[in-house]
């Protein structure tokens, strides 16, 4: 009898657990796969690497983009450097300051990888991520503007052209603007990756 009723009751337990079973709520929940968070984490690590070249890239084109005309005499020169204009300084500074940022989030970044689900370290990354955006976004504007005036100038204010004269220095400002949209782009992708993880956690 006793063997009978512990029979009955495993079967009474395995009827009770199909039916939680069919219940969304009640069911057990199996543990999500993580191997999409990985690789989500595996691409956020290697496009700051990318962003790490663009931001210094472009912080250390744009400090060394000096260039001048000499004349008959080295006393009556004309010099063009980035610390001539503000925006161009700026754009120095910020661009130094959101690749010193990019170089001391990769531990974190690297600890995504190894603790997919944590949500501490990538909620930090979006945040810090969001505002290096917008640094980054603020000063390529800005020295995107100069660019333009020295590549076009502008006849209404009487600002000449000077890209003509000083065809080194817009090359090189030029490319230091290029690269800094290239670590908006980067920063963009970067900002919607952790958005997605942590939407998903």
């Amino acid at each position: 009898m006793a063997n009978g009723d512990s029979i009955s009751i495993e079967v009474q337990e395995a009827k009770a657990a199909a039916k939680l079973e069919k219940v969304p709520m009640l069911a057990h929940q199996k543990p999500e796969k993580k191997g999409w968070k990985k690789g989500i984490a595996i691409t956020d690590f290697v496009l700051r690497l990318g962003a790490i070249a663009a931001a210094l890239g472009a912080a250390a084109t744009m400090g060394t983009s000096d260039e001048t005309l000499p004349f008959f005499t080295q006393f009556f020169q004309f010099e063009a450097s980035y610390d001539d204009l503000p925006a161009l300084t700026f754009f120095v500074i910020a661009m130094a300051i959101v690749g010193g940022y990019l170089v001391l989030s990769l531990p974190f970044s690297i600890v995504t990888i190894v603790r997919p689900h944590a949500v501490g370290p990538r909620l930090l990354l979006l945040l810090l991520d969001t505002v290096a955006l917008a640094l980054t976004t603020s000063c390529g504007a800005a020295a995107a503007a100069i660019v333009y005036l020295a590549h076009n100038g502008n006849p209404s204010a009487n600002w000449m052209a000077i890209c003509q004269q000083f065809g080194d220095f817009c090359q090189g400002v030029s490319g230091a603007v290029v690269s800094s949209f290239v670590a908006v782009v980067i920063f963009l992708f970067l900002v919607v990756l952790s958005a997605c993880a942590l939407r998903r956690t």
